[in-house]
């Protein structure tokens, strides 16, 4: 008689609860001394007595949702009292995993290191996955790199943006976001954003009966398709609507104001063709995202429609994507996003080559980018002539009291902080009082039909 078949494991269960706040890749601080026997492939100065003689003893991360979106924030600290880093892992998506990444594997390499190695130690961890990037690889490497950045700025008494050259202009020009589905209503959003010292205002004009993205829901019953992803998206009626509805806009608000729009991937190329002769009067500052990165290819034969200055690049996650469109001059603005990008010591060298080819940099600033985050960017921002102009998100009131010292633009300007490294801090007390949601609460955002039930980009 055959033996049973083996019992088969339990089924493991969908989880829906909230994760823990703080976790750590070390349950005690291992000593210099313990650590330098346990570093995998140390640095021969560091080994040599070379060095800072600071090390890295512990690296926790935290989760939490002062703004509504989900944060991965990083905190690497060091064997000198007070001194840490801190750093931004910003995909709302995949907050998890990444979070799995930095406290598994990227945070354990890291302890007894010197923190000062950083070109070193981002591509030492870059390698150690094998399978290199991607956004959740590069969210959680660069929640770590831009920790470092910040304690290089401490240990040397300096704010971030003087380790990058110092300052290239006083201040960076901030651009602000309105919606709505009237024109004239929309035309009075922009005067006000202007009065308030915005130059630059982004306008998203909704489409009726249609999701178009950046607008806010007209009511309840919308809001609640909205909410379960019922709503489909209409691109013809997009075409129809949107074009003529931003020159009106221009129309009433005049040329003293630089009106941005964001198309968010959401067309083909030949639609992308279309929507560019049809929004040519409007003048716009950029057009953002009119491909997909897939489309990528299409940038130079896009050109060829208008004049409309071009924008991409908040969904690259490797900085090699942006060369073949400076080396083709097929855009103008690169929108990059610091943790995507793998942290500030790649995305430093890319903002340096946008510049050698005359492209701008925008960097991507919206509100699931974390104070932390938008600290970096601003640091940039100050110290890189090739800036264009910063996305800047409105940050609750706890999120201003979850991160002291987050960057916050006056009369539609950022400043930079005078405080040494990113000039931002992270109060846990507070941050738990803004736990994070179930994964797929925020996932749902992403998730978009088309009118023939197909799915399409978000």
């Amino acid at each position: 008689m055959p033996p049973p078949p083996p019992a088969e494991p339990p089924a493991r269960q969908a989880v829906s609860t909230r994760p823990p706040l703080a976790r750590e890749t070390a349950s005690a601080e291992p000593t210099p001394a313990r650590d330098a026997a346990q570093v995998l492939a140390p640095a021969p100065w560091s080994t040599a007595g070379g060095g800072t003689g600071v090390r890295v003893t512990r690296v926790r991360t935290f989760l939490s949702a002062p703004q509504g979106c989900p944060y991965v924030i990083t905190r690497v600290e060091t064997d000198q009292p007070g001194l840490y880093g801190l750093g931004c892992a910003s995909d709302p998506q995949r907050t998890l995993p990444i979070r799995s990444v930095v406290d598994d594997y990227l945070g354990p390499m890291l302890l007894g290191r010197d923190p000062a190695d950083i070109e070193d130690l981002h591509r030492l961890l870059l390698n150690s996955g094998y399978w290199r990037g991607g956004s959740i690889a590069n969210n959680a490497l660069a929640s770590i790199d831009v920790a470092l950045w910040d304690i290089k700025g401490k240990m040397a008494a300096l704010p971030l943006h003087q380790l990058l050259g110092g300052r290239a202009r006083e201040y960076a020009e901030a651009y602000t976001h309105v919606d709505g589905v009237d024109v004239g209503k929309v035309a009075e959003l922009v005067l006000s954003a202007r009065e308030r010292g915005y130059r630059h205002v982004r306008v998203q004009l909704a489409v009726p009966g249609t999701d178009t993205y950046g607008t806010a829901p007209a009511d309840e019953r919308q809001a609640a398709d909205r909410r379960s992803r019922r709503e489909s998206w209409d691109s013809l009626g997009y075409l129809r609507h949107v074009p003529p509805a931003l020159v009106r806009v221009r129309e009433r608000v005049g040329a003293g104001v630089e009106l941005l729009h964001d198309v968010h991937e959401r067309l083909t190329p030949a639609q992308a063709r279309s929507f560019l002769r049809a929004v040519e009067e409007a003048g716009l500052y950029f057009l953002e995202d009119p491909l997909a990165p897939e489309d990528a290819a299409h940038f130079p034969g896009l050109r060829t429609a208008g004049s409309t200055p071009l924008a991409v690049g908040e969904l690259y996650a490797d900085v090699t994507a942006y060369l073949p469109l400076l080396e083709q001059r097929a855009i103008d603005y690169a929108r990059i996003r610091i943790p995507t990008l793998g942290g500030l010591t790649p995305t430093r060298k890319l903002v340096a080559a946008a510049e050698l080819f005359g492209v701008r940099i925008a960097p991507h600033g919206p509100g699931d980018v974390s104070p932390v985050g938008q600290a970096a960017n601003v640091a940039l921002d100050i110290s890189s002539p090739a800036f264009g102009v910063q996305e800047a998100a409105t940050f609750r009131d706890a999120t201003l009291e979850v991160f002291p010292g987050a960057p916050v633009p006056v009369a539609g300007r950022f400043h930079p902080s005078g405080a040494p490294g990113l000039g931002v801090d992270f109060d846990e007390v507070a941050a738990r009082r803004y736990p994070v949601t179930a994964p797929l609460e925020h996932d749902r955002w992403a998730l978009l039909r088309a009118t023939d039930g197909s799915a399409h980009r978000p």
